[in-house]
């Protein structure tokens, strides 16, 4: 598969741009377990302009991370423009468009999948990002508002006319959330679509090697994205990569091998930014890394209040002592 002159080979898999999820560290320990693309947080236009602290680092790339995306999102053309033309200045190697978040503090104000409901203004939004920009500018977004409204086929087609390279589906209404199941008949619908030639990357439910093997087969994809099954488990590229080529699963990852995968994670959160943002901002994943064990409680309360690095690490010296 190719978006517009970078080849990220047969079948690849990409991580879901997520916010308080997918910043440098993780984007780094994810790479390191297969990750074909990766891309930011999401950015928020008008935090670009206004040059805000917090959506300005969300800028941050290196170049381990190629290729890599910058997603950006807002209601407003000009300041979406803008923004793009800003984010461009670090070099990524794509510029996204989010019109598929549903969160109500978003798309309540038209942004991310609130767009979805002015498919002109979507349309002429793209347009206008494309042209402003020389990297190549893909679209993520969802199926539709709600059930009534899955215009997804239609979308497809007009931000192909304006000149995006790739389209992310994500297989839900906005109206859904992240209820149910992800509706991929209807990713496959546009991907087989004779009059698509752009790249149709499907995105929803990926959460093992055989439900990548069958968004492949199936429903034709030219990739997938993994979101929500990443917490905690950047070895899921790994995985999945591994059924892909040999059509066998991998044994989940022994308390031994997560001890050493957080740790690592832990020590780049921390190198990346400062003790004190680089813990509370692996809180997430530190507490996905040991789901499941018994009687884990009262270790995964101090793993996720914790702010001490030497306490830290020593928590996961006790949980490879305790439960290795």
């Amino acid at each position: 598969m190719k978006i517009a002159n970078i080849d990220l080979g047969e079948h690849p898999l990409l991580l879901a741009p997520m916010e308080d999820v997918t910043d440098p560290s993780f984007r780094w320990m994810c790479k390191r377990f297969g990750a074909d693309m990766v891309y930011t947080e999401f950015i928020a236009a008008d935090g670009l302009i206004r040059d805000a602290e917090k959506s300005v680092a969300k800028l941050r790339i290196d170049d381990f991370e190629r290729p890599v995306g910058i997603q950006i999102y807002g209601h407003l053309i000009e300041p979406m423009v803008e923004a793009a033309r800003i984010a461009e200045t670090v070099h990524p190697d794509v510029i996204d468009i989010n019109f598929g978040c549903p969160m109500k503090k978003i798309a309540g104000r038209g942004a991310g999948s609130g767009m979805m409901r002015d498919v002109p203004r979507m349309v002429e939004m793209t347009r206008q990002i494309v042209q402003a920009v020389e990297l190549p500018v893909t679209v993520k977004t969802r199926l539709g508002w709600d059930e009534e409204s899955k215009n997804i086929e239609e979308i497809a087609l007009r931000l192909q006319d304006v000149g995006i390279a790739a389209l992310t589906i994500h297989g839900r209404t906005r109206a859904q959330m992240y209820r149910g199941d992800a509706d991929w008949t209807l990713i496959g619908r546009v991907k087989n679509n004779s009059a698509i030639r752009i790249p149709i990357i499907g995105n929803g439910d990926i959460d093992s090697g055989p439900s990548a093997h069958e968004a492949f087969d199936r429903y034709g994809v030219d990739g997938v994205m993994i979101g929500r099954a990443t917490y905690g488990q950047p070895w899921i590229f790994r995985d999945i990569k591994h059924h892909l080529a040999t059509g066998e699963e991998l044994p989940y990852p022994t308390v031994t091998e997560r001890v050493a995968i957080a740790r690592e994670h832990l020590a780049k959160s921390i190198e990346v930014k400062g003790d004190k943002v680089g813990i509370l901002e692996m809180r997430r994943h530190l507490s996905h890394y040991f789901k499941g064990l018994p009687d884990f409680k009262e270790t995964r309360l101090r793993l996720v209040t914790s702010l001490d690095p030497s306490e830290l690490f020593g928590l996961l010296d006790l949980i490879q002592e305790r439960w290795g």
